[in-house]
């Protein structure tokens, strides 16, 4: 790309949840910014917060001296919000006229799908005053960047989920329990998966198995887990852990948690709130504390018959994973890769193309690949189309592999049904009554 924009004034913020790796954004733009285009940088602080009060004294110059030492450092020296301006007009226009203020005429902008969207509206709305590049950034690696290449944040937030889930695992062979794990991941099972897969964990479940199906029910996602407990049992191992991506909640929805509880059961868990992009706050929800005791309540009924000597007895500890990992230390992936990110990021502002367009910063094939906000943004619903796990390629299948899970196999063979079966007391005829609609099998 030829860069004939030279010097004016850059304008830097960060939008959405934190991720490992948002301060090496930071410093390399600054840097690439101010050495070699003779630019100078500004950092506005707390994301779109004040700019859309129409607020112009939260901002901060930013020298190199400033940033030259932050790219290995986890959170983001510029703060970061959730406040979305392209919701009102009036907050659009006060983000405006504060960068007009301000004399920005080039914005770099790092966050998720939701801080795409209002970079986008900023480019649109400035009619071509502001040039505009975003650099996506998630540890749920969901937004739809080319094949294999990963949002920032994700490969450090992993690396270090595997530590905490490692620790989790031999607490649970010592003490003989079960943790369940709730992962971050509200729109995909990424970071379930890779931490699950790595560990490795008993099992993972991920909303990408129901692909096909609207809605899940509680009782099926807990019953899944309860059948990885039988199945270790029968192996003599009566502990495990099993990781569940927190987008369970929105695929279970709102519906299906009031059909398993009634509205005063499901308010010891938390409220059913939404942002201000419309997603539910399932931070809110205590889901692994919910899926639990739902869990306990199953196991109970499946006790009931039974005398005590022969009751199926578990201990269940319920464990979030995820606020922990945002603002990690990078590891050396995520520090290299958001140096060529943030390069990239002025690389492409100083364009002829970033005159015609505003655009979401990638690679592929170790070239930088500018998406235009108009190819990947719907205009519609304001947000890009999620990437999910593919669960029919080979990396899902080896995942699924080596899961302990109850199978059709389990179900269809008569010797491990039977000795699945036996170790809950249960007759083979009663066991695939329960558990074969988890596997498609049904007398």
């Amino acid at each position: 790309m030829t860069q004939p924009h030279k010097g004016g004034r850059l304008a830097l913020l960060v939008g959405g949840g934190p991720a490992p790796g948002i301060n090496g954004v930071i410093s390399s733009v600054t840097i690439e910014a101010i050495d070699y285009h003779n630019m100078e940088v500004i950092g506005i602080l707390d994301g779109f917060k004040w700019l859309a009060e129409g607020d112009a004294r939260h901002v901060r110059p930013l020298e190199i001296n400033d940033v030259k030492a932050i790219y290995p450092r986890g959170g983001s020296i510029l703060g970061t919000s959730r406040v979305n301006p392209a919701k009102s007009p009036e907050k659009m226009e006060n983000v405006l006229r504060v960068l007009r203020q301000l004399g920005v005429t080039n914005l770099v902008t790092i966050g998720g799908d939701d801080t795409a969207f209002s970079a986008s509206q900023v480019y649109r709305h400035a009619g071509g005053s502001i040039r505009v590049a975003h650099v996506p950034k998630t540890i749920d690696n969901d937004l739809p960047l080319p094949p294999s290449v990963p949002t920032f944040g994700f490969e450090t937030a992993r690396h270090h989920g595997v530590s905490i889930v490692r620790n989790l695992a031999e607490d649970a062979r010592t003490t003989r329990r079960w943790y369940v794990v709730v992962s971050m991941g509200r729109a995909a099972g990424f970071l379930a998966l890779g931490i699950g897969k790595a560990a490795p964990a008993t099992l993972t479940i991920i909303p990408e198995e129901f692909e096909h199906r609207p809605h899940v029910s509680l009782d099926e996602v807990c019953d899944i887990i309860i059948g990885a407990i039988i199945k270790r049992k029968q192996m003599r191992f009566p502990y495990g852990v099993a990781i569940l991506a927190e987008g369970l909640i929105e695929k279970i929805g709102e519906h299906g948690l009031l059909t398993a509880m009634d509205e005063g059961q499901l308010g010891r868990y938390g409220k059913l709130e939404r942002d201000d992009h419309g997603h539910l706050r399932l931070g809110e929800i205590e889901f692994g504390r919910m899926v639990k005791d739902r869990i306990s309540t199953l196991i109970q009924e499946l006790n009931a018959p039974l005398p005590r000597d022969q009751h199926l007895e578990v201990t269940i500890i319920d464990k979030d994973l995820g606020y922990e990992l945002r603002c990690a230390d990078p590891i050396p992936f995520d520090a290299e890769y958001t140096r060529d990110l943030g390069y990239a990021a002025v690389k492409f502002i100083t364009s002829n193309e970033a005159a015609k367009y505003g655009a979401i910063i990638s690679y592929e094939g170790g070239k930088m690949k500018p998406l235009p906000f108009h190819e990947k943004i719907n205009p519609q619903t304001g947000r890009m189309q999620p990437r999910k796990v593919n669960i029919h390629d080979e990396a899902y299948e080896c995942a699924r592999r080596y899961m302990i899970r109850l199978e059709r196999r389990d179900l269809t063979e008569s010797d491990r049904l039977a000795s699945l079966a036996e170790t809950v007391h249960m007759t083979p005829e009663a066991f695939r009554r329960r558990f074969g609609y988890l596997v498609g099998v049904t007398d």
